[in-house]
């Protein structure tokens, strides 16, 4: 149910629980994260006999999340703020409500330091706080919240709340995606696994083996969620047993037989290398995706990346070194530390090589087994060189099917 109002509607997720959080239409970047369609920050209001914020919004759209809690009560008779995760996008507005309500704030050990870090300024080291631990409980009068640490998903601070009397999991940055959207669920607007594969390859690909301590939490708590509800995007509720699957496989590192072949190229050698390499997999029958560095998006080519066995680099050699933009996708890379995957790096180079050897040392700086050698190519491709290019890409492909 949705409760009009000059902000648009809070919506109610269940009797007494409210989303109240705001929309970025026009959101086009999320610190490196291109957001072609926007995103949300979700915030959650929870009425019982007293009441309970959970997370607010970036600080930009604090009206908006205001005007929406005024439809429900008055800002500035909340009882508590339940703060998952300091990051600003969760927590931005947190000095604006604490200037209309006295609200205790419920947090992590770890989230003291990060609030009094951005909020000293706003009196933040006078604020009502209470640090939590997994299992601590807040009982509100008809409604009951239980708090869950998620170290490292993705910040120390992190943690989820369960609302046990309506089982629904506030998952902070977990199960999230960048979409924005007037919908709230996933049954209102499609598949969006997609966008969560995408969201968690680029935000919580590193973190696996916290993932994995956290879902195993889960099961011996025997929480059980009717809906999970992020901080970002649309709430599970149809597609709740897919997307809890879907994050045990990328937990774990699950592979299928499918190669990506990334590159840039400059006049053009670089992209008959990767073409040749691409069709060489396709012929072997393993999926392959070729994907050029300045036509794909760093988080597209991420989430491509999630499920491959195998992938490699292409770049030609500019002044001894990379290629620019092949550069810069290696060090987003490195950040992510892919798991469970091999790579090989080629290109081409003119007066001076230098650039295969600079994949090669990056792949392995971010953990990566590489086959070896590479393989690069002077001036243009020819014959040859076209069949060194159809040996590696039925290298990859036999590394997928390995796999």
């Amino acid at each position: 149910m949705e409760i009009e109002g000059e902000a648009g509607g809070a919506v109610e997720l269940a009797s007494g629980v409210y989303w109240v959080g705001a929309i970025d239409w026009n959101g086009r970047d999320f610190h490196g994260f291109t957001t072609p369609g926007g995103t949300t920050y979700n915030s959650y209001l929870v009425v019982g006999e007293k009441t309970a914020l959970i997370d607010t919004v970036k600080a930009p759209f604090a009206g908006e999340m205001l005007r929406r809690i005024s439809q429900i009560i008055d800002p500035s008779k909340l009882d508590y703020i339940v703060v998952n995760h300091m990051e600003l996008d969760h927590a931005g507005s947190l000095a604006e409500l604490k200037k209309l309500t006295d609200a205790k704030v419920f947090i992590t050990k770890r989230g003291v330091d990060i609030l009094n870090g951005y909020f000293r300024d706003s009196g933040s080291e006078n604020w009502s706080l209470e640090i939590v631990k997994t299992g601590d409980q807040l009982g509100l009068g008809g409604k009951t919240l239980m708090f869950l640490e998620a170290t490292m998903l993705h910040w120390p601070d992190s943690m989820e709340t369960f609302l046990k009397e309506d089982r629904i999991l506030f998952s902070n940055d977990g199960f999230g995606q960048h979409i924005a959207t007037s919908k709230r669920y996933d049954f209102e607007v499609g598949d969006v696994i997609p966008d969560a594969a995408e969201y968690y390859a680029n935000i919580l690909m590193p973190f696996q083996a916290p993932l994995i301590r956290y879902l195993r939490v889960l099961d011996e708590l025997g929480i059980e969620p009717l809906q999970i509800a992020p901080s970002h995007g649309i709430i599970w509720k149809q597609d709740l047993k897919k997307i809890l699957e879907a994050y045990r496989s990328w937990a774990n590192g699950e592979v299928k037989e499918k190669v990506l072949v990334i590159y840039d190229t400059m006049w053009e050698s670089t992209e008959i290398m990767a073409h040749e390499i691409a069709e060489a997999v396709r012929a072997e029958g393993v999926e392959v995706k070729l994907l050029h560095l300045r036509k794909n998006t760093r988080n597209h080519i991420m989430k491509e990346m999630l499920d491959a066995a195998a992938f490699a680099v292409g770049s030609p050699t500019l002044n001894n070194g990379l290629f620019p933009t092949v550069g810069d996708f290696l060090v987003y890379l490195k950040g992510l530390r892919p798991q469970k995957k091999k790579a090989a790096a080629f290109g081409s180079y003119g007066w001076g090589g230098g650039a295969v050897k600079a994949i090669e040392q990056e792949l392995k700086n971010t953990g990566i087994e590489v086959l070896e050698p590479g393989l690069q190519v002077r001036y243009r491709p020819y014959e040859k060189e076209l069949e060194r290019c159809r040996k590696l890409g039925e290298q990859l492909a036999t590394v997928a099917k390995e796999q």
